[in-house]
């Protein structure tokens, strides 16, 4: 759904717009200074997400990991008794789960195009010339 007339909103802003290529992939079309905010935002959730998941993995495979001694002592603290192996399958599940959402977040935040940016590479209608 683009629009062909150019409006813009009571920021001076053109508002963003969504295209849809051949391939069903949905790009949205925002203002430069929000094209610059989402991926400095998105790219920095992406690496503390997906750094924290791998710390999560570490204290769950290595059984001497400071951070499983951290999880282990405060779960004693408030009077809970874990077993090893299922205290190892919950951080290895976290931690998987943790570099999943880093990864999505990531891969959403692609979706956006500055204003004036060209096609993606699969929407151009240009041959390769690669051999």
């Amino acid at each position: 759904m683009t629009s062909d007339t150019d409006t813009t909103n009571s920021t001076g802003e053109r508002p963003a717009t969504a295209t849809t290529s051949r391939r069903g992939r949905r790009d949205v079309e925002v203002p430069m200074r929000l094209y610059k905010t989402i991926t400095v935002f998105s790219t920095l959730i992406a690496v503390v997400t997906v750094v924290a998941g791998f710390f999560l993995l570490d204290a769950a495979t290595l059984q001497v990991s400071f951070l499983r001694a951290l999880i282990a002592g405060a779960l004693g603290a408030i009077g809970l008794s874990v077993p090893t192996g299922v205290l190892s399958t919950v951080l290895a599940v976290v931690g998987l789960l943790v570099i999943g959402f880093g990864a999505g977040i990531y891969t959403l935040a692609t979706r956006f195009r500055a204003e004036g940016m060209g096609k993606s590479q699969e929407d151009a209608d240009e041959d390769s010339d690669n051999g």
